[in-house]
């Protein structure tokens, strides 16, 4: 499936992606903040596309000028979230890189996803977490109508063996609605 947005173009990753994808996922400013660690080479990154990016309803995010991947947005459904949920439910995660923050294209990426577990898949709630000290995931999860729902302390971050603290937040279908009334 591909997603498109006013400036984005979210489509699945493709091997082919793996020198752009190690150009953003090199940077420590952006893999700790989202709970895995920095990319060591192409040849990482090409291995992180076969093994976790190409799952399904995993999206490189793309400018619609040149198709490149400068990101990722992802949906993981069910039992595939790491936080237990039913399949009505899932949970949304994603990154971009540092060239492109603060101009929006996160919370463009987010809406569509959004919009696409809601109209497409009918998912009836939807997660999203953000470790503490990253505002800039938890603005932009209020861009998008999350709303805080608890905070877990203590977790052992497997990925890169830290000790943190997420807070979790969540739209349900109905407040989903009552937002996109309006525009």
């Amino acid at each position: 499936m591909i997603l498109t947005t006013r400036r984005l173009i979210l489509r699945p990753w493709e091997e082919s992606d793996a020198e752009s994808l190690f150009e953003y996922a090199k940077d420590p400013a952006v893999g700790p903040s989202a709970g895995w660690p920095p990319h060591t080479s192409v040849e990482n990154s090409r291995a992180i596309i076969r093994a976790v990016l190409s799952a399904s309803e995993t999206y490189a995010v793309c400018r619609r000028e040149d198709n490149r991947a400068i990101g990722s947005v992802g949906l993981m459904r069910g039992s595939r979230s790491r936080l237990d949920l039913p399949d009505t439910e899932g949970e949304i995660g994603y990154w971009i890189g540092v060239p492109f923050w603060g101009q929006g294209l996160i919370p463009e990426a987010v809406r569509a996803l959004t919009r696409h577990a809601f109209c497409d898949l009918n998912l009836q709630t939807l997660w999203c977490g953000y470790f503490d000290g990253n505002e800039k995931s938890k603005r932009c999860q209020e861009k998008c109508g999350f709303v805080y729902h608890h905070t877990d302390r203590d977790i052992l971050w497997e990925l890169t063996g830290q000790t943190l603290t997420e807070h979790i937040t969540r739209l349900t279908r109905e407040d989903w609605g009552a937002r996109t009334e309006g525009t």
